[in-house]
């Protein structure tokens, strides 16, 4: 697929991607026509076009996925540990073979640069390799001294079922598969329901899964709005649900599992802070500060978009990352040169203005950006595509709203500490100042003092002079930022359920 043209219009029009205009799901090992003559729009936030569309499922089509992924259960969760960890694989096989259309496919759903899109199709493959290499660990007897002595139990993981499982729109891919492969390693049967903005991007995800020949109703694929999702989180015939998504649309989910008693993992919303120390290096610091303040124009849940700097070095600090973000060139996601897109829908687009408005209200200092961009001066075809202007808030004070609440776009916000003799209690008190504890970064070239600030930021996740996602560490929030982890043997065991059996031995 070419896309090295160089307007927006011609970019597209190069693409041949496999999946636009569809009228069907995947329910039971095929694709199977939509009943419902109902649509959702799929649209290009950096045109405005409207390029896709999908079926919306009907309750009595909900009722057939989750039948059929029940119907499939005991025979994938009758197989060992390594018999599934091999389809793993070859689904890894097969997302690495449709990684392009892939990653173009999201980028045209939502805005994420190409870039991004490219990084994230090789994540997922990655992903479903990791939770393969965890086959050992699942298949592994476990036998436990039963004392004084005479007995012993033996602890059985078993699969706990239907999973339904609801993604998210910023990164539509990775946050469906990091629960997606442990879910299928540990035996469940899925469900699965994209966020209504990026429907598409899964269906390639889909054929991998199809190509891989896992069997029939293991993995079920329905498109829809919100209603759907709530639909699926009540369905009596699923076991567990994962979600990641917004704070508020989490509590809805966990109100419902609770009233079901049904388990739940949900990763949510954050406000993370990087605490820079005294003595960090401000240069090595500019080498990651978009991937760790802004990645994805800053639609992306743990990132730092909460820098907060000593007094003694504030202006030095608003210098370096007012310039490295202006630095970061802004237009047409499918150009790989393109460091931030558009916000991904109009209604986001709207929140995110509104929040600048607020700053510029509340006496912030605007240092870049600061207000929506121009589609049409960043590059012919861009007219109607919905961008904000990356943009650097210094003199943020707690109280302002950008400093409490989550934005989801291109907005930093720099707060000041006093570091008189060296102190950073009044860094990490800002930095845990806050409802959600999802991320965090300590920049600092002491790492030893680094670590120790690091714990005592109140977070699931806090990096040292960087931040990233280990397939091997648990993932999850504190506070409103979620309830459980993903990631690691601790994301797998989230898909299990434990039964003790005690048995006598031989003295």
């Amino acid at each position: 697929m070419n896309v090295a043209a160089q307007d927006a219009g011609s970019r597209r029009a190069a693409l041949d991607l496999p999946y636009t205009h569809v009228n069907d799901f995947y329910i039971n090992g095929e694709w199977r026509t939509a009943t419902d003559a109902s649509r959702n729009p799929v649209t290009d936030p950096a045109t405005g076009e409207q390029w896709g569309s999908v079926p919306a499922a009907t309750a009595e089509e909900l009722d057939v996925a989750v039948g059929s992924a029940r119907a499939a259960l005991a025979g994938w969760g009758g197989l060992s540990g390594a018999e599934r960890a091999a389809y793993l694989l070859r689904i890894a096989d097969e997302i690495e073979s449709r990684a392009e259309p892939l990653a173009l496919t999201n980028t045209r759903e939502n805005g994420s640069p190409i870039t991004e899109t490219r990084r994230a199709a090789a994540n997922a493959a990655g992903i479903f390799r990791y939770f393969a290499s965890l086959a050992g660990w699942l298949d592994r007897d476990d036998v436990r001294h039963f004392p004084p002595g005479g007995a012993e139990t033996v602890v059985e993981r078993d699969p706990i079922g239907v999973c339904g499982l609801i993604a998210p729109w910023n990164f539509p891919i990775n946050l469906v598969v990091i629960k997606l492969a442990p879910a299928l390693l540990a035996g469940c049967t899925t469900v699965i329901k994209p966020a209504s903005p990026t429907p598409l991007s899964l269906r390639l995800i889909i054929d991998a899964v199809h190509a891989a020949g896992v069997p029939a109703g293991v993995v079920n694929l329905l498109t829809g709005s919100g209603r759907l999702g709530d639909a699926l989180v009540r369905h009596p015939g699923v076991n567990k649900i994962a979600f990641t998504g917004s704070t508020p649309v989490g509590r809805k989910i966990a109100a419902a599992c609770g009233e079901l008693l049904r388990p739940v993992t949900l990763e949510l919303g954050g406000k993370s802070s990087a605490i820079i120390l005294p003595d960090a290096d401000l240069d090595a610091m500019s080498f990651v500060l978009i991937q760790s303040c802004m990645r994805n124009t800053g639609q992306t849940c743990y990132i730092s978009t909460r820098i907060i700097a000593p007094a003694s070095r504030y202006e030095e600090v608003v210098r370096m990352v007012s310039e490295t973000i202006s630095a970061g060139r802004q237009g047409d996601p499918l150009d790989d040169s393109t460091v931030f897109g558009p916000v991904a829908t109009r209604s986001q687009f709207e929140t995110v203005i509104e929040y600048v408005e607020s700053a510029h209200a509340e006496g912030a200092r605007v240092v870049a950006g600061g207000v929506a961009a121009d589609g049409g001066s960043l590059g012919a075809g861009l007219e109607g595509g919905v961008f904000v202007q990356p943009t650097v808030f210094a003199d943020v004070t707690p109280d302002m709203r950008i400093s409490r609440e989550e934005i989801f776009g291109p907005v930093i916000s720099i707060l000041k500490y006093d570091d008189a003799g060296g102190s950073v209690d009044m860094a990490v008190a800002l930095a845990n100042n806050t409802e959600f504890g999802l991320g965090g970064i300590v920049f600092g070239v002491d790492e030893a003092r680094a670590m120790e600030v690091a714990r005592r930021v109140d977070s699931g996740s806090v990096g040292i002079n960087f931040f990233g996602s280990n397939h091997a560490a648990p993932f999850g929030g504190r506070n409103d930022s979620g309830l459980g982890v993903e990631y690691g043997v601790e994301g797998l065991s989230a898909y299990l359920s434990l039964k003790s059996i005690h048995r006598r031995v031989a003295g």
